[in-house]
C-alpha cells in the first residue's frame, strides 16, 4: 500500500507536467488549427537561456522570467519568419517544416553546448513529505501542482472569458470571414504561437530538475507523452489536457513500478487505442453541431 501511494504521488506530479506541454498544443491547435511538431525543441532553446541566466544570477525566478519571455519570442519568431511563408492549403508542409526545424535546432544546441546533462535546481525540496509514514508530494511536487492548475485556470479566462480569446479561436477556424469582422488574424495568430510557446518553455522548465538534466533531447519524451494526452483528450480541450495528463502521468508510475518501465509505453499506446477506437475526437472533445 505505501508504494502505491508513493507511485500516485509521482505520477501526479510527473502527470501534470505532461500536462502543462499538452496545454500548449491544446492552445495552438485553438489558436491556428497547428500541430507543432518542434514544440519541444523551441521549448529546450528557451530553457537553455533560462538555465544561463539561473547560473550567472543564482535566482530559479529570473531563470523562470527568461524562458517564458525566451519561450514567448521564439514562437513569434518561427510564426512570423518561417511558418507563415508555408503554404497552408494543406497541413503537409508545415509539418514537414516543424520537423526540420527541431532537427536544425537540436543540431545547433548539440553543436554549441554538446551532449552533457546540465543539471538544474529546483527551488523547492524535491524530498517528499511523510504522512502516516508514507511518501507523498514533495513541495516541489505542490507547487508544480498550484502552477498547473493556474495556468489552467488563466487559459480558461483568456479563451472563454475575453474578446482577445474570441478572436483569437475565431482567426484560427474561420480567418476570412474574421477579416471581414476587423479581426487582425495574422496578429492573432501569432499570439496563439507566442503564448503557446511560452507555456512548452515553463513545462520543460519545471521537468528538467526532477529528471537527469537539461540537454538537446530532453523533452522529446515529454512531446511524445503530450502529444498522447492532447489526443486523448481533445485537442480542443484544455480540461481535457489536464485530466489527460494526470491519467497518463499515473499510468506511466504505476506500469513503471510494478511490472518495469519497458512496459510503460506499451501501455500508454493501448490507452490511446481504446480511447481512439471508443471516442476518436478525445474524451473531452464538443460535439459537433447537426447541420440536418
Amino acid at each position: 500500500m505505501d508504494r502505491l501511494a508513493f507511485l500516485l504521488a509521482t505520477g501526479l506530479a510527473r502527470g501534470l507536467v505532461i500536462a502543462l506541454f499538452a496545454l500548449s498544443l491544446v492552445i495552438i491547435w485553438r489558436a491556428a488549427r497547428i500541430v507543432n511538431f518542434a514544440q519541444a525543441a523551441m521549448a529546450i532553446v528557451a530553457v537553455y537561456v533560462a538555465f544561463a541566466v539561473t547560473q550567472a544570477t543564482g535566482s530559479f525566478w529570473l531563470g523562470l522570467a527568461a524562458a517564458l519571455v525566451t519561450g514567448a519570442a521564439v514562437g513569434a519568431a518561427v510564426e512570423r519568419w518561417l511558418i507563415r511563408l508555408v503554404p497552408s492549403t494543406t497541413p503537409l508542409p508545415g509539418m514537414i517544416v516543424a520537423i526540420g526545424l527541431v532537427m536544425v535546432l537540436q543540431s545547433a544546441i548539440s553543436i554549441a553546448f554538446g551532449p552533457k546533462h546540465r543539471p538544474m535546481a529546483a527551488p523547492f525540496s524535491e524530498q517528499p513529505f511523510s504522512v502516516g509514514g508514507v511518501a507523498v508530494l514533495s513541495p516541489y511536487d505542490l507547487f508544480i501542482l498550484l502552477v498547473a492548475l493556474g495556468v489552467v485556470a488563466v487559459l480558461a479566462v483568456l479563451f472563454n472569458g475575453t474578446t482577445l480569446g474570441l478572436q483569437m479561436r475565431a482567426s484560427a477556424m474561420a480567418p476570412e470571414v474574421s477579416r471581414l469582422l476587423g479581426v487582425r488574424v495574422p496578429r492573432m495568430i501569432t499570439l496563439g504561437w507566442m503564448l503557446s510557446s511560452a507555456v512548452a518553455a515553463l513545462a520543460v522548465l519545471l521537468l528538467v530538475p526532477t529528471e537527469l538534466g537539461l540537454n538537446a533531447h530532453s523533452a522529446d519524451i515529454l512531446f511524445v507523452h503530450a502529444f498522447t494526452v492532447a489526443v486523448l483528450g481533445g485537442l480542443d480541450s484544455p480540461s481535457g489536457a489536464l485530466v489527460g495528463g494526470v491519467v497518463v502521468g499515473i499510468l506511466i508510475s504505476l506500469v513503471t513500478g510494478f511490472l518495469g518501465a519497458g512496459l510503460a509505453p506499451i501501455a500508454v499506446l493501448v490507452l490511446l487505442t481504446v480511447v481512439l477506437l471508443v471516442r476518436p475526437g478525445g474524451i473531452f472533445a464538443a460535439k459537433e453541431a447537426r447541420t440536418a
